[in-house]
């Protein structure tokens, strides 16, 4: 097993000459009133039409990408996904953009349930509980392959669901974790919270020393920060660096776009 990420909480994993892709974006339209770069650069799937199968932690429109996805994916290739936001228009803001998406593409796509396990390949894969800072329904995404396994939380935020990830798993290679713990002010939430809307950096090692983590890769930070309207916290990487030490789980920085193997 091998892997990359993709770009702000992207990622893609290649195993047995197969691959698969989480949260996989690549139109950062909807992004652009929050990017510090509007030019930051999303490495594309390296397997254009030849994608085996995808995995959505939530809709949010910087995790979810139709058109991307109907680039990237063989044909029949499955999407597997958490149920639809439901509510009024103000409840739905956030995952319209990628719902109303979806709406135009016919991808094998499956909505699944916390702890349903599905098959693709050499993939085995396994939907978490996971919180959202938002209140949109979230999994993060366990994913098994030649003896590896790996844990892709989207941007959850802590919760007590770790303990039964460990329960059930034991251990994982590798976290990919996010760090950047945006303080958010937008219309539609209102009035706003000054609670952070993801794992703080200190929140991302405690819940990896729970999942016994041997390495976490950060991920959803850096990206996006434009205050008042989303503010993420300070020196991310530092902290996590700082705290994951105290439980000697080692932090794995990876540039987008560039291939790894798990060590």
């Amino acid at each position: 097993m091998r892997t990359r990420r993709l770009g702000w909480a992207g990622v893609e994993i290649e195993c047995n000459d197969q691959t698969l892709v989480i949260d996989y974006v690549q139109d950062t339209s909807p992004m652009a009133p929050l990017l510090r770069d509007p030019d930051e650069p999303f490495p594309p799937a390296s397997r254009p039409s030849g994608t085996a199968v995808a995995l959505l932690t939530h809709l949010h429109a910087d995790h979810a990408d139709a058109d991307a996805l109907a680039v990237a994916l063989r044909a029949g290739a499955p999407v597997f996904r958490p149920e639809a936001a439901t509510g009024n228009r103000d409840d739905v803001e956030l995952t319209s953009i990628g719902e109303t998406k979806f709406t135009h593409y016919q991808l094998a796509t499956e909505i699944v349930g916390p702890w349903a396990e599905r098959s693709v390949g050499p993939f085995h894969m396994v939907s978490a509980p996971a919180v959202d800072g938002f209140g949109d329904p979230q999994h993060s995404w366990i994913v098994e392959c030649d003896g590896r396994r790996i844990i892709h939380a989207g941007d959850t935020l802590f919760h007590g669901n770790w303990w039964r990830i460990a329960h059930r798993f034991k251990s994982f290679d590798i976290a990919f974790l996010p760090i950047n713990a945006p303080v958010c002010d937008w219309p539609h939430l209102q009035p706003p919270s000054p609670i952070e809307a993801t794992l703080t950096p200190e929140e991302a090692a405690i819940a990896a020393n729970i999942m016994q983590v041997k390495s976490i890769v950060p991920i959803h930070y850096g990206s996006l920060d434009k205050p008042v309207k989303y503010a993420e916290t300070p020196h991310p990487v530092e902290r996590l660096q700082s705290k994951a030490k105290e439980f000697g789980i080692r932090v794995d920085t990876q540039e987008p776009g560039a291939w790894f193997s798990l060590k």
